[in-house]
């Protein structure tokens, strides 16, 4: 088929691209890589581009300022803070993601570093291989029967947690100021302010998308108002956590541990003083991983360019009107 199309990849982490020409192809569209992450060198790849399938690249004012021709901006993922949708807004060009291609992966993973922190599992390990045959050293341990799980957040990925701890014999509560009474009521999560959500809680599990007002939604005023024998589990957006506040808490006693997938920045230093504490369980962004989930990823973001393309209406458009 005559090529009609250009599509760009700003950038990605998969190990291959068939699936996206696959069906780029069958609308007459081809699939360049951009040759860096750049500003620049994104809009010399993609100034005359139709559409575009972007991961963590910055798509800055700037880049959407100096397209052309496009008319989608497909994130490989659920939040979209590294596109200035705005700036799109005003471009006319639609931005989509994929909102619930890993939902049962993050909450598997929450739940494994909830039972992780619990039963205090990678402390243990390290003891036995250090050949410690003895339990003691990491009491006091508690039923997870009858203890609460707080949810900062009630979208997707929170709602299918809620239901995988409530069969642990955990109580849920949430706070989510976009969520009905009524609906949070209905899967048995008892909706709660932000602070008395921290209060009551013995396990606080993150599941906001990264804004301005969740920023720093945990600090020093809020782990202080959380139990000493709590945990903080983070599989949403580093950011989300002031990590500065949350190491003093955990060095102070103030909360017992954490169980984080993200960091801010998405990496840690060698000498990151977290990599000190024995009561943290850290994990690189990996929650979202399945071979499934990634396969669904890439067909559902490549889906989003190929609707657009076709003049379709979007399936997850976040940038409307």
């Amino acid at each position: 088929m005559e090529e009609r199309f250009k599509v760009v990849v700003t950038d990605h982490v998969f190990g291959s691209l068939d699936l996206e020409r696959s069906k780029l192809a069958e609308i007459g569209a081809a699939l360049v890589e951009a040759g860096g992450t750049s500003e620049e060198e994104i809009v010399q790849a993609a100034h005359d581009a139709d559409g575009m399938l972007v991961c963590y690249a910055e798509i800055t004012r700037a880049v959407i300022e100096g397209l052309n021709n496009c008319r989608v901006i497909s994130r490989y993922g659920i939040g979209v803070n590294n596109v200035d949708l705005q700036a799109a807004k005003e471009k006319g060009i639609r931005v989509t993601n994929v909102p619930d291609y890993c939902v049962d992966e993050v909450s598997d993973h929450a739940l494994a570093l909830l039972l992780g922190c619990a039963r205090h599992i990678p402390q243990l390990d390290r003891s036995v291989r250090k050949g410690h045959w003895d339990y003691k050293n990491e009491c006091p341990m508690f039923r997870l029967r009858g203890r609460t799980l707080g949810l900062l957040g009630l979208g997707k990925v929170a709602r299918v947690l809620a239901r995988k701890a409530q069969a642990l014999g955990l109580t849920v509560t949430a706070h989510d100021p976009y969520v009905n009474r009524n609906d949070a009521q209905a899967l048995g999560v008892a909706l709660l302010d932000f602070e008395e959500l921290l209060a009551g809680a013995d396990f606080v599990s993150v599941h906001v998308p990264l804004t301005p007002e969740t920023r720093g939604l945990l600090g020093e005023r809020e782990f202080a108002c959380m139990k000493a024998t709590a945990y903080v589990i983070n599989t949403a957006r580093g950011e989300v956590v002031d990590k500065q506040a949350l190491y003093g808490a955990l060095v102070d006693g103030g909360i017992a541990g954490a169980g984080l997938d993200v960091l801010p920045g998405e990496r840690l230093d060698p000498t990151d003083p977290l990599l000190g504490l024995e009561q943290v369980i850290l994990t690189p962004h990996c929650a979202f991983y399945s071979e499934e989930s990634v396969r669904q990823l890439q067909s559902q973001a490549v889906d989003e360019v190929v609707r657009g393309l076709r003049g379709e209406p979007a399936r997850s458009l976040v940038n409307p009107d």
